[in-house]
């Protein structure tokens, strides 16, 4: 089964975009025949942190002018907020050979190459999950796995206002610089536009991620 739906969700505050994921998650645990979904959004500002004791990227977190949710993804602090396309990718990895490093690289070429289409020459970075322009992170990835189903995923900075980056450590990078689409583009970018154009390219590309059968998954 190589189909994917992407829908467009439009705006969405942070707790009901994470109560859909859960609940589509629950749903994909017990019907493997269920269908992958990637969820394209934005959300009013918010920060989140992933499940780390270390909680320093948060810089005390007193000052935060936004709401703070902490996650069952990986990673440290970041920001979500208008100007920002979300992708929530629910997969179930049990038809992907049950590869979280792999689905990682994935999700990052998969931007890169959307990157590509607006004149962004964007790539991977060492051990540094996420997508970058040079030395500025363009997109940021954490994922978190229930029973091999992901949920979270990608936050890409298509435009609007980076300065809520200002008042954390951005995915505990110490003195990483943030930028956007249309930061490195001069041009001006509907965030809607954008997420069709990921819905498109990431139909194209799911079926690269795919490897169990049919009958794998039957005989699973």
């Amino acid at each position: 089964m190589d189909f994917l739906s992407a829908p467009w969700l439009g705006r969405m505050q942070f707790a009901d975009a994470l109560a859909l994921q859960e609940e589509i998650v629950a749903r994909k645990r017990y019907d493997r025949r269920s269908e992958d979904q990637l969820l394209l959004l934005e959300h009013e500002a918010v920060y989140t942190i992933g499940r780390t004791p270390d909680r320093s990227s948060l810089l005390g977190a007193t000052h935060l002018l936004h709401p703070l949710f902490s996650i069952n993804r990986g990673g440290q602090a970041t920001y979500h907020g208008p100007g920002q396309l979300m992708g929530y990718p629910i997969i179930d990895l049990r038809r992907c050979g049950q590869d979280l490093h792999k689905y990682l690289r994935w999700l990052e070429r998969l931007l890169i190459e959307l990157l590509s289409k607006y004149g962004i020459a964007a790539t991977q970075r060492g051990s540094l999950t996420g997508v970058w322009v040079e030395d500025r992170k363009i997109a940021s990835i954490g994922v978190g796995i229930r029973h091999w189903i992901t949920m979270h995923g990608f936050a890409l900075n298509v435009s609007g206002d980076l300065s809520p980056f200002d008042h954390i450590v951005p995915c505990g990078i110490n003195n990483v610089a943030m930028t956007s689409m249309e930061k490195e583009t001069g041009k001006v970018f509907r965030v809607a536009d954008v997420a069709r154009a990921v819905e498109k390219l990431a139909l194209q590309r799911i079926k690269s991620l795919r490897v169990a059968s049919e009958t794998q998954l039957i005989d699973a």
